[in-house]
């Protein structure tokens, strides 16, 4: 049996772009955040120590600690901000991923292509759902330590809706076409990329002021 040659298209390429530029951005923040409490913190420098990685794991550490506090002191909407653009993002990425993936496979993991008879259902479906679901609990609900929680599940279905925007508007399967909308997509998965950055970015300093000043 011979496997069907699976080839990258602009689409394709695009997305992995967005996953790679994702990656690096998400990356790129982890290493400066920590070279950033690793010169203020109280551990060594590597100048200072002939442990290196001893104090590695001490500026890691700390940057986790950092970052808990920061995310714990700041409000709940910006937590709930945060969470959300931080869902939309990786189920956006996913979706499109997993979707190439089983162009030339059955099964992905324990994805695979759902069927009710011989209707396929499209994976807009359930993210509709998610977002009447946590849109309307987070509406009717007056708790405000749950709007955390719904707005990972609002992110996803936010996710999983646009990225087959272009398939509801044109109401066929368009999804891997030039018409499938997908620089206004990526426009805005990376948009919510560098909006999430900002907000951890804005959680560590404020952690910072909690935690690296208090210990001074």
């Amino acid at each position: 049996m011979t496997r069907r040659r699976l080839r990258w298209g602009p689409d394709e390429k695009r997305t992995a772009v967005l996953g790679v530029v994702a990656l690096a951005s998400v990356a790129s923040f982890v290493v400066a955040e920590v070279g950033h409490v690793w010169r203020r913190g109280s551990a060594p420098l590597p100048s200072e120590t002939d442990n290196i990685l001893g104090a590695a794991e001490e500026a890691v550490a700390e940057t986790v600690e950092v970052a808990r506090v920061g995310y714990q002191d700041v409000s709940v909407r910006e937590n709930a901000t945060f969470l959300l653009l931080t869902s939309f993002v990786t189920i956006f990425i996913s979706a499109r991923t997993i979707s190439f993936a089983l162009r030339r496979r059955r099964t992905v993991g324990p994805f695979r292509d759902l069927k009710v008879g011989r209707r396929h259902i499209h994976h807009f479906v359930p993210g509709i759902l998610l977002l009447i679901l946590s849109g309307g609990t987070a509406i009717l609900n007056r708790d405000e330590n749950l709007e955390p929680k719904l707005a990972v599940f609002f992110g996803a279905g936010v996710g999983m809706t646009l990225d087959e925007s272009a398939l509801l508007l044109q109401l066929e399967d368009v999804y891997w076409t030039r018409e499938g909308l997908l620089g206004v997509q990526i426009a805005l998965g990376t948009a919510a990329t560098f909006a999430a950055l900002a907000l951890a970015r804005r959680f560590t300093r404020r952690g910072e002021q909690l935690v690296l000043e208090g210990e001074r």
